[in-house]
């Protein structure tokens, strides 16, 4: 049973990325608890466990071995269980496809990957403190991308 703080869990091969999302967390000011996930066959295992504590947020890498972003969305979202987990797409990809592909297969926002730590840090607290209840309600592309 979760309590005060918004579980946040990342799922990204690129160790730097997964080391910068977990520092921009600890600085800021916001009650999370963040767990990380080294491709998507870990995340999925993760998430099937009958009794695990479900994610708040969930931050997916499009470009993981093993099993793509793309693929983990495609799962969570056949599953009815993993269906009040707002998914972030986070990725190094800004092509239309990639938008397009995450947007129909039901991710609630897509995130270009920023090269700086401050934007970053704006970036999560953004997305941690969207009250996605609203957010998720009439869901249009224009939303869908995250621009900073």
């Amino acid at each position: 049973m979760q309590e005060d703080y918004t579980y946040v869990v990342l799922a990204d091969d690129d160790e730097d990325d997964r080391l910068f999302f977990v520092e921009a967390f600890e600085e800021l000011k916001i009650q999370t608890r963040v767990d990380i996930y080294k491709d998507g066959v870990a995340l999925m295992d993760a998430l099937n466990v009958p009794d695990s504590v479900l994610p708040n947020i969930l931050f997916l890498d499009l470009n993981m071995p093993k099993k793509s972003g793309l693929e983990c969305l495609i799962e969570i979202k056949s599953n009815n269980r993993f269906k009040d987990i707002a998914i972030a797409i986070y990725s190094t990809s800004a092509s239309e496809e990639d938008i397009e592909n995450t947007f129909v297969q039901g991710a609630n926002i897509y995130i270009k990957k920023p090269s700086d730590f401050k934007i970053l840090k704006k970036i999560l607290s953004d997305v941690v403190t969207i009250n996605w209840q609203y957010h998720t309600n009439g869901l249009d592309k224009d939303n869908f991308l995250l621009r900073l």
